[in-house]
């Protein structure tokens, strides 16, 4: 095995070990903003749920 075989097996593997790791980056970036706006959702249902309940009280 040559030095350019060796260093290409290095390169492979350092390759292999940084995509894994950007991808765990990246899903765990795209699901904390599936969970934001997951939350957002809940949030305007529960406010509108809200206003409407105290508004029919006060009328």
């Amino acid at each position: 095995m040559n030095k350019n075989s060796l260093w290409t097996i290095v390169g492979v593997i350092v390759a292999v070990v940084v995509a894994w790791w950007l991808v765990g980056v990246l899903f765990s970036v795209l699901w904390f903003i599936a969970k934001l706006a997951i939350v957002a959702v809940v949030a305007v249902i529960v406010y509108l749920v809200l206003r409407g309940l105290f508004r029919s009280d006060a009328e």
